[in-house]
C-alpha cells in the first residue's frame, strides 16, 4: 500500500510536539529496518554513516547521487517517517540546495538536516538563510510540510556565542527545528532553550545527560549522529581481527 507522504510529514512534525522525539540514526536499509523494529517512531539518516557504508570519507566524500540512492533504499525499507541528513545540501547555492531537496521529497523523505558549515568553516548566516528559504520554497511547491532541521555548527567551530543569533536568522528563514551538535552542558542547554522559539535537537552519546534529563531541560529532539554506525563497524573490525589473528571468537559472544 502506498504511503501518504503528506500525511506522514504532518505526523513527523507532530512528533516534535510530544517530546522526546528520539531518532537513532541509520546508514543503510538494514540498519533502518533494525531501528524501526526496535520501536523508533521515525528514522534519521547519518551522512557520516552513509558515507562510510559507501567506502568514502565523511564531509565531502559522498556524492549527491550516491547520497540520494542511499536515501531511496532507506525510505523504501521502512514505514515510519524518514528525515535525511543532506550535509550542506550538496551544493553551495540556494538553487543547488533546492534541487537536492526536490529530489529528497520525490524519494519520500519528510525532513532534512541542513548544516551551516562547509569546507571546514561556518557559512555566512545570511547565505544559510537563503538556502533554508530555498528548501522551504521547494517544499511548499510540492505541497508537503517538510521538517527543516537547521544545524548550527557554532559549538564545533568554537563560536557558541553566535548560536542564538544564527537561531533567530534561521527561524525567520523558515526552519522548523534547530540542531546544535556539540552542546551538552545543562546550564548552557537551558539558557539556549530560553533564547529560541523553535524545538531544539541535540546530538547525544556517552557522557551526555539522559534523555529524561534533557527533556526536563527543554530539549525536544535527540539523535546520535554516527555513533551507532561507529559501534557497528568497530565491532566488525574487532571480531574480524580476533578471528584472523587468534583464531578465536570471543568478540562474537556478545
Amino acid at each position: 500500500m502506498a504511503i501518504d507522504r503528506r500525511a506522514q510529514a504532518r505526523e513527523f512534525q507532530a512528533l516534535h510536539r510530544r517530546p522526546p522525539l528520539v531518532l537513532p540514526n541509520a546508514w543503510d536499509a538494514g540498519s533502518a529496518k533494525a531501528i524501526e523494529a526496535a520501536g523508533a517512531k521515525a528514522i534519521a539518516t547519518t551522512s557520516a554513516g552513509v558515507s562510510w557504508a559507501a567506502g568514502v570519507a565523511d564531509a565531502g566524500g559522498l556524492t549527491r547521487s550516491a547520497a540520494l540512492e542511499a536515501l531511496r533504499s532507506i525510505v523504501a525499507a521502512v514505514s515510519v517517517p524518514v528525515t535525511a541528513d543532506i550535509e550542506s545540501g550538496y551544493g553551495g547555492s540556494p538553487a543547488e540546495v533546492a534541487s537536492t531537496v526536490a529530489e529528497v521529497i520525490k524519494i519520500g523523505a519528510v525532513g532534512i538536516n541542513l548544516e551551516d558549515s562547509a569546507g571546514g568553516a561556518l557559512v555566512d548566516p545570511a547565505v544559510q538563510a537563503e538556502r533554508i528559504a530555498a528548501a522551504r520554497e521547494v517544499a511548499v511547491a510540492a505541497g508537503i510540510d517538510l521538517c527543516i532541521n537547521a544545524r548550527i555548527d557554532t559549538y564545533f567551530f568554537g563560536d557558541p556565542a553566535e548560536t542564538v543569533k544564527r537561531a533567530a536568522i534561521y527561524t525567520e528563514a523558515g526552519a522548523d527545528v534547530l540542531f546544535v551538535p556539540g552542546l551538552l552542558d545543562p546550564v548552557a542547554i537551558r539558557e539556549l532553550v530560553g533564547g529560541i522559539s523553535l524545538p531544539l535537537n541535540l546530538m547525544v552519546g556517552p557522557g551526555a545527560p539522559t534523555v529524561a534529563e534533557l527533556v526536563e531541560l527543554g530539549v525536544v529532539r535527540l539523535s546520535v549522529g554516527p555513533a551507532i554506525t561507529t559501534g557497528a563497524y568497530g565491532f566488525a573490525a574487532a571480531a574480524a581481527s580476533e578471528l584472523i589473528t587468534h583464531g578465536t571468537y570471543k568478540t562474537l559472544e556478545n
